[in-house]
């Protein structure tokens, strides 16, 4: 079950951190960078305190637009809202600013996590190491 969980956030990085990242003008920043276990740490933290968030919302705007498909929706890119209806806009806006939060809660710009999600993407040994702190945070929060 454990690991059911995690490989859905694992999944849910590359579903809901869309949200975030604008990949053409961060592309170029992202290559070959490295990071230190503090940023992936707080990175993976972030992530599964934005989860459930991202799920509900997901959830209110899947209602909300029925049938079609939810359009990309990136923070960073207020146009990308705009195909939203009216209450739809609404929950992506409070989400993407209760992300925010929560990523500077965890000690990460946006820049920061923007970067570690476009690295993820192309760079095996930074995703095996988001992984497996994922899921030793996940046995932490089991364990307690």
């Amino acid at each position: 079950m454990q690991n059911l969980l995690v490989k859905t956030l694992f999944f849910g990085i590359f579903t809901s951190t869309s949200l975030f990242i604008s990949t053409v003008s961060l592309k170029a920043n992202a290559q070959n960078q490295s990071f230190n276990n503090t940023e992936i740490t707080g990175y993976a933290q972030a992530v599964l305190a934005m989860e459930p968030a991202r799920q509900q919302a997901f959830g209110e705007i899947k209602r909300i637009v029925g049938d079609r498909d939810v359009p990309k929706i990136v923070c960073n890119e207020p146009n990308s809202m705009n195909a939203l209806p009216g209450k739809a806009r609404d929950i992506a806006v409070n989400y993407c600013n209760h992300s925010q939060k929560i990523v500077s809660d965890y000690g990460l710009t946006i820049d920061q996590f923007n970067r570690i999600t476009l690295e993820i993407q192309s760079n095996n040994n930074l995703k095996r190491q988001v992984y497996n702190t994922l899921i030793r945070l996940q046995k932490n929060t089991n364990s307690q």
